[in-house]
């Protein structure tokens, strides 16, 4: 059985009188998948943040290996060991890239300043092997790349650092779904190969159904189901998750009947 490479414990997190995270408890296994699920105020992405080291919590534990990330870091060394421990995809890579920096130097920059002493050209290679874009994407720059091959850079850029976790917020929202279905073919094929845990925060339900293993339902900043995906989508329990599935749009679906249960749980 893998070990927990993610231990999250009691996270609490408020914005004055707002909770935007309350009492959030869950674990990810070396190798597995999670998806945290929610409506935009759910508090999922607040919980991404505090995860990667972005914010901070009011109360909880974060533990990466059992190693706390809570706590304040105490000089560079520690610093670019807690960065190199959890990694963060966003849903636009054309921001999160300097549109000036070719695909090479961004991952030359990373392995610079992360592993000094490696042979940054044969790993920037295997890089781009390893996200399907190969070395005649290294001289891009992002604005000669499609939205999809930009994720991939964003993805070799994150996997650079050799990740404990990979979270993933909202990481194939801006994309086609034939691109979509390319980049979580991607990153399926990458957990085969190495041990990360794939942190996925999405409000896509048939991203979950197809990448996670298991997954949390949050509303209002607390988890109100849990449980593994196939369970959890086939069988749902709390009328929140029961409406999430109820309002993806199908032969028949009824959006008034919808507002009107969404209302109900107010």
């Amino acid at each position: 059985m893998p070990d927990n490479v993610l231990e999250v414990t009691g996270l609490h997190r408020t914005y004055g009188t707002v909770r935007a995270v309350e009492d959030v408890s869950f674990t990810l296994r070396e190798g597995g998948s999670l998806g945290i699920v929610g409506e935009s105020g759910s508090g999922k992405t607040t919980t991404a943040r505090i995860i990667v080291g972005l914010e901070r919590a009011d109360v909880g534990e974060v533990l990466v290996h059992g190693r706390d990330r809570t706590g304040r870091s105490r000089g560079r060394a520690q610093r670019l060991a807690r960065a190199r421990a959890v990694q963060m995809v966003f849903q636009d890579p054309y921001l999160s890239l300097d549109p000036r920096t070719s695909v090479e130097a961004v991952l030359r920059e990373t392995l610079r300043l992360h592993f000094p002493g490696t042979d940054h050209p044969r790993r920037v290679r295997e890089l781009l092997d390893q996200v399907g874009l190969g070395t005649r994407a290294a001289d891009a720059l992002p604005r000669q790349l499609s939205g999809g091959q930009r994720q991939r850079v964003a993805i070799a850029r994150a996997l650079a650092v050799e990740p404990s976790v990979l979270v993933l917020d909202e990481a194939v929202a801006a994309l086609d779904v034939s691109v979509q279905a390319q980049i979580l073919n991607l990153l399926a094929d990458i957990r085969e190969q190495t041990a990360i845990g794939y942190l996925f925060i999405t409000h896509d339900l048939g991203v979950v159904r197809c990448v996670t293993d298991d997954v949390i339902v949050m509303r209002a900043g607390r988890i109100v189901e849990a449980g593994p995906t196939a369970a959890v989508l086939a069988a749902p329990e709390h009328p929140y998750t029961r409406l999430l599935l109820e309002s993806v749009p199908r032969p028949g679906w009824d959006p008034d009947r919808i507002a009107a249960a969404r209302r109900a749980l107010r």
